[in-house]
């Protein structure tokens, strides 16, 4: 198992977490054009001004191609800069280049980012190249005096300093990733137990009256019977299949015998008027008859709204929820009085954002977050009554 996994990881594709090209590349080459072109032009001790130059702004393009193309990226950037060394140790003259090609160090970055195993080692490899070049190169012109490698050694250093963050970058946004992935698939598991203690609940009903139905049957006894029998008999089967399919998704869990909360119980999560923040619930519209799914989600969206309001709206005194029930949907509105900008939920460590608005999806609703325009945050979630075609 650990042998697939780690073969696995070694070929892992390359899947960057943005579009190649992107207008930022573009506008941080732009930028750099004219820093190659000045340094090229005013530096005094360059060797090989023109080539300098030419090969600062060859490598440039390969910036636009490091999310989508990294090993190829590091290959085009590294080998070239090796070529030219090679060219200088057999002239014999000391090439240093630009001092603005140290731009090439976000390809090596780019590489241990968005990179595979395999394009990682490859890439070091490559990258290795021109750092051993310039070790040989700085042996070659010590005339006998101490060989300068403590300068190549911090370079070498400094590259795998950058590899690591990368690799760390790349390790925290697949943690990420799986992190949110798990509270969907939780969030799913938890509305797939309710769905079936629901209709649980109906074909029960259902079992129960056929049994009734075969006992009370008068009219027409033999067909009445052989009817309610195909009835008991679909209905417990339906129910055993449910119950088999949510046991799988429980993992072991007892069921949950607790009666489920709704809307009638959004009123219960009001405070009292001397707890801070006070929450304050108001209940308006039609709220009978909703689906059981969507009575559920009411009051677990609520819940969980609520909950992120007390503990990240700072110096929030009050927090109101609004639940009214529309013709065809159901909006709750649940709206802190907290300072704002005191809680953002890009930078918050739970992922109860994301279960929120994975259970609106599911249901066919939406849900909506943000900070208003003059203090604290809204959380507007809105369901639709009928289900789903």
């Amino acid at each position: 198992m650990l042998r697939d996994a780690a073969r696995s990881l070694w070929a892992e594709p390359r899947v960057p977490d943005a579009p190649g090209r992107v207008w930022r590349d573009w506008a941080l080459v732009s930028a750099l054009v004219p820093v190659v072109v000045l340094e090229g032009a005013f530096r005094e001790d360059l060797v090989w001004r023109a080539l300098s130059m030419a090969v600062a702004l060859a490598l440039l393009p390969t910036l636009l191609w490091r999310r989508t193309h990294p090993l190829q990226s590091v290959v085009a950037a590294f080998g070239l800069v090796a070529v030219v060394d090679v060219a200088s140790l057999i002239l014999g003259d000391d090439w240093r280049g630009l001092d603005a090609t140290v731009f090439v160090i976000l390809l090596v970055y780019a590489l241990f980012r968005w990179g595979s195993g395999r394009d990682a080692v490859i890439g070091l490899a490559i990258v290795s190249i021109p750092v051993l070049l310039i070790a040989f190169d700085a042996q070659m012109h010590s005339d006998g005096d101490e060989v300068p490698l403590s300068e190549v050694a911090q370079g070498a250093l400094f590259v795998l300093l950058v590899a690591a963050v990368g690799a760390s970058v790349r390790y925290a946004d697949k943690a990420r990733r799986r992190g949110m992935d798990q509270v969907k698939l939780l969030e799913r598991e938890q509305l797939a137990r309710e769905l079936h203690d629901t209709v649980a609940h109906h074909v029960s009903a259902i079992a129960i009256r056929a049994q009734a139905g075969r006992v009370v049957a008068s009219t027409d006894p033999a067909a009445a019977v052989d009817a309610l029998a195909v009835i008991e008999q679909e209905a417990s089967r339906t129910l055993a299949e449910m119950r088999t399919m949510v046991g799988a998704l429980r993992q072991g869990e007892e069921p949950d015998l607790t009666p489920q909360h709704g809307v009638a119980q959004v009123e219960d999560l009001a405070t009292s008027p001397g707890e801070r923040p006070r929450v304050e619930v108001e209940l308006s519209g039609d709220l009978d008859g909703l689906r059981p799914s969507v009575d559920a989600a009411i009051f677990r969206l609520a819940q969980e709204s609520i909950t992120n309001a007390v503990r990240h709206a700072r110096h929030a005194t009050r927090v109101q929820v609004a639940v009214r029930g529309e013709p065809d949907c159901v909006r709750m509105t649940v709206h802190d009085d907290g300072d704002p900008g005191a809680f953002d939920p890009r930078t918050a460590t739970g992922f109860g954002l994301v279960g929120m608005a994975e259970r609106a999806k599911l249901l066919g609703g939406t849900l909506e977050a943000g900070p208003n325009r003059s203090r604290g945050w809204t959380v507007t979630a809105v369901l639709p009554r009928a289900a789903r075609p």
